[in-house]
């Protein structure tokens, strides 16, 4: 009888470490194939500037209140605080040692497009390659060039504060296992250049979707409720439906909208505010064409109420 018990347990453990080997290899960080970095050339410089504005690199990266040419030190932002806990943007200056200055194009790109560090490990999705995982090579390679050109800054942000069990990576895995996609997030029958542009900076670079679409109790977006609004993922306050079904902007034209991310104004003249002041402040830089596309594609995404 106490043969068969030992039996049952060790049985029992077996499966329970294969079961674990079997997590671990499903959910190992996957790197892109070396082969998607290779041979860009040149970064273009100026695009390269635009795709940072889009992604809104300094908005998280830079000291909190920077303003002018403060506002492209990358060392470091503003703490996200979360349910999760608070995480701390990391240096991304171009320094060689406490930045990202000595990492190659392809370390670059993975982090920005699979969520995987430079030593391999899982990132944080509070670093939204969850979105960024939709970018092209080459913007990458322009705006990793861009990133270059910045000042270097030798300070190093204080680590996250995350309790157990969500300060092991490991889980991360699991996470990225349910919801880490590189998929479009809405299909758009018969869509023009114009909307798939909007679709490619909204869905991609500018990871609007990150603080206008619901997430569930695991931080996942909600099925069926893209850029439908709901609790700001930092705590304060509420974030806006920007789908055509919303209250608020449901009835603005392209135009209204393309104006707003220009000038900060909204067709009845009430300015931006909150979080959105940065945002804003990002598309202001943007060419005309890429902020009337915003414009048009959020006009082209399904309702929700």
């Amino acid at each position: 009888m106490a043969s068969t018990w030992v039996k049952g347990i060790a049985g029992v453990a077996i499966l329970g470490a294969a079961g674990f080997g079997a997590f671990l290899w499903v959910t190992a960080p996957q790197r892109q194939d070396p082969t998607v970095w290779a041979n860009l050339g040149e970064p273009d410089l100026s695009h390269g500037r635009e795709v940072f504005y889009a992604g809104g690199c300094a908005s998280c990266h830079a000291a909190a209140g920077s303003e002018g040419d403060a506002r492209l030190i990358l060392s470091g932002g503003a703490p996200i605080k979360s349910d999760f806990g608070t995480f701390h943007p990391p240096n991304i200056s171009s320094d060689p040692n406490i930045g990202i200055g000595a990492w190659t194009l392809a370390e670059f790109g993975d982090a920005m497009t699979r969520g995987v560090g430079r030593a391999g490990e899982h990132l944080y999705p509070s670093f939204p390659y969850g979105s960024y995982a939709r970018m092209t090579p080459k913007d990458v390679n322009d705006l990793y060039g861009f990133l270059k050109t910045l000042p270097a800054s030798d300070k190093v942000p204080p680590a996250h504060e995350l309790g157990f069990p969500f300060n092991q990576r490991i889980a991360l895995g699991g996470w990225k296992f349910l919801y880490f996609t590189a998929s479009p997030r809405v299909a758009l029958a018969d869509a023009s250049d114009m909307v798939k542009r909007g679709q490619y900076l909204v869905e991609g670079p500018g990871h609007c979707g990150e603080c206008h679409t619901p997430r569930d109790a695991l931080g996942g977006f909600k099925p069926g409720q893209w850029l439908a609004g709901g609790p700001n993922p930092e705590g304060q306050g509420t974030i806006p439906n920007i789908t055509p079904g919303s209250k608020s902007i449901g009835a603005w034209s392209e135009g209204d909208i393309a104006a707003y991310l220009e000038t900060g104004f909204t067709p009845d003249f009430d300015s931006v505010g909150g979080t959105m002041v940065e945002v804003q402040k990002n598309m202001a830089q943007l060419p005309a064409s890429d902020r009337e596309a915003i414009a048009a594609y959020l006009k082209a995404v399904p309702a929700v109420q």
